[in-house]
C-alpha cells in the first residue's frame, strides 16, 4: 500500500468511481496494476472488495490524498495547489483576492508562503534559470528569420464585406469568432476506456466523425471569406458586393456563372488593352513585349522619385532645409543611419498635405472635404465617424458649440477648430 499525491482537488478533474459512477472524494484509491487508464474507487466499493472485468479485489493499490506537507508543516499539498491556482487567477501581488479564494490562509500567510518558497527559493530559481538556458541553448541554431510580408488584404472600410466580415483578423487570417464556435464543447469530456462496450466506442467515434465534418464547414466558410477578395480585381470586386444581395434570387450555380463571366469580361478587356498598348509602341513579339515591361517599370520608378521629390520641394521653401531632407535620404539608402540636426528657420514649418490615395473611406468624401482632410491631415476614416458624432450631437440638442464639439473628438484642438468650422461653413450643422 502506497500513498500518493492527488493531482486536483476538483472532482470535475478527475473519472469517476468505477464502482458506484459517484464523484470521487479524498481519500479515494487507485488501484496499481491495472491501465493505463487509471482504475480509481471510492472507500465505500473498496471496502466492498469491488471487482470489474481485469480488476480484482487482491490488487495492489495507492491512496491518494494531497492531505499532507509538502513545503512547510502548516501547509498541506491540497493548500500549495490551491494557493498556485489562486495566483494564476487572481494574478500576482493580489493577495486579497487571493487569500479569498483558498478561504483557508490569510492573505498575510499568502504572500509570505508565496514570496518565501516559490520567489525567493534558490532550489525553485536555479531550477528555473537552467530550464530558461537550456530552452535558449535548443532554439539559438534554429531562429526564424524575419522578412517583411506584404499586407494582408483588407475589406474597405464601412463596406458590406467589412460589416459580413466582422471579427476577422487580417494579420492573424483568423476569426476573434469562429463558425459553429462551441463545436469542441460535444466531445471536450469524451475520454476512451479499454472497458467501453462496443456500442459506446461506436458512439464516440460517431460523435468524432461529427466533430470533422464540422471542423471542415468551418475551414470551407473560412476559406470563402478570407480568400475572395483575392480572387477577384477590385472592380469585379465591386460588382460582386453589389450584387451579393440577388444571390438569394438565384439559385448559386448561376450566381457563381454570372459573376466569373464578369470577371473574364474584365480580364479579356485588360489583355485587348496590353495587346493595343504594345501595337501603339511597335512591338510585334512577346519577347520584345517582356522588355518593354521591364523598361515601363523602371521608368514609373523613377517618375515616382521624381513627383515625390517635387512634392517635397513644393513645400519646403528653406534652401537648408532642403539640403538637410536629401542628405537624409542618401544616407537612408546608403544603409546608414541618419544624423537629424536642428535647422534655426524663423517661423514654423508646415507639413505637407497628406495623400489620400488607397485610404480607406476616399470615396465617400466629396472635394472640398478631400481637401480638408489633407491639410488637416486626418485619413477619411477617422473624419467621417468624427462628422457622424457631430452630426448626432447637433441634432440632439439642436445646435452645437465648439466646446462640446472638442469634448466628443479627443484629437488636437487646432483640427476639431477646422473641423467644426468647416462643418459649419458648410451648413451641415449649427452654432448653439
Amino acid at each position: 500500500m502506497d500513498a500518493d499525491l492527488c493531482l486536483s482537488d476538483d472532482p470535475s478533474d478527475k473519472p469517476p468511481c468505477r464502482g458506484c459512477s459517484s464523484n470521487l472524494v479524498e481519500p479515494y484509491i487507485k488501484c496499481a496494476e491495472c491501465g493505463p487508464s487509471p482504475f480509481l474507487l471510492c472507500l465505500q466499493c473498496f471496502t466492498r472488495g469491488f471487482e470489474f472485468k481485469k480488476h480484482e479485489s487482491n490488487h495492489k493499490y495507492e491512496i491518494m490524498t494531497s492531505d499532507f506537507p509538502v513545503l512547510e508543516p502548516s501547509w498541506t499539498a491540497q493548500e500549495e495547489m490551491a494557493l498556485l491556482e489562486a495566483v494564476m487567477d487572481c494574478g500576482f501581488g493580489n493577495w486579497q483576492d487571493v487569500a479569498y479564494q483558498m478561504r483557508t490562509k490569510n492573505k498575510e500567510e499568502c504572500e509570505a508562503h508565496y514570496m518565501k518558497n516559490f520567489i525567493n527559493n534558490p532550489l525553485f530559481s536555479s531550477t528555473l534559470l537552467n530550464l530558461r538556458q537550456i530552452e535558449e541553448a535548443r532554439t539559438a541554431d534554429t531562429a526564424i528569420p524575419f522578412k517583411p510580408t506584404d499586407d494582408p488584404p483588407r475589406p474597405t472600410f464601412d463596406s458590406l464585406l467589412s460589416r459580413d466580415m466582422a471579427g476577422y483578423m487580417p494579420a492573424r487570417a483568423d476569426f476573434m469568432e469562429e463558425f459553429d464556435n462551441y463545436a469542441e464543447w460535444d466531445l471536450k469530456d469524451i475520454d476512451f476506456v479499454d472497458d467501453d462496450s462496443d456500442i459506446l466506442h461506436a458512439l464516440k467515434i460517431a460523435v468524432v466523425d461529427i466533430y470533422h465534418s464540422r471542423l471542415k464547414e468551418r475551414g470551407r466558410r473560412k476559406k470563402c471569406n478570407v480568400l475572395i477578395q483575392r480572387r477577384y480585381p477590385k472592380e469585379v470586386q465591386d460588382l460582386y458586393d453589389a450584387m451579393r444581395r440577388f444571390a438569394r434570387v438565384v439559385g448559386p450555380i448561376e450566381h457563381d456563372k454570372f459573376i466569373e463571366s464578369h470577371a473574364l469580361e474584365f480580364e479579356l478587356r485588360r489583355e485587348i488593352s496590353r495587346l493595343q498598348e504594345y501595337r501603339r509602341a511597335g512591338i510585334q513579339s512577346f519577347c520584345s513585349a517582356k522588355v518593354y515591361e521591364r523598361v515601363k517599370q523602371v521608368r514609373e520608378d523613377e517618375r515616382r522619385k521624381r513627383t515625390m521629390l517635387v512634392d517635397v520641394l513644393q513645400y519646403i521653401q528653406d534652401g537648408r532645409a532642403c539640403q538637410q531632407w536629401l542628405s537624409k535620404q542618401a544616407a537612408i539608402d546608403a544603409g546608414i543611419t541618419p544624423v537629424v540636426t536642428t535647422i534655426a528657420t524663423s517661423g514654423r514649418r508646415c507639413a505637407p498635405p497628406l495623400n489620400l490615395t488607397g485610404l480607406p473611406g476616399t470615396e465617400k468624401l466629396n472635394d472640398r472635404e478631400k481637401e480638408l482632410c489633407q491639410v488637416v491631415r486626418l485619413v477619411p476614416g477617422a473624419y467621417l465617424e468624427y462628422k457622424q458624432a457631430l452630426l448626432n450631437e447637433c441634432r440632439r440638442q439642436g445646435g452645437l458649440r465648439l466646446a462640446q464639439a472638442r469634448a466628443l473628438i479627443k484629437i488636437d484642438v487646432n483640427k476639431t477648430r477646422k473641423i467644426y468650422d468647416f462643418l459649419i461653413k458648410e451648413g451641415y450643422i449649427n452654432k448653439a
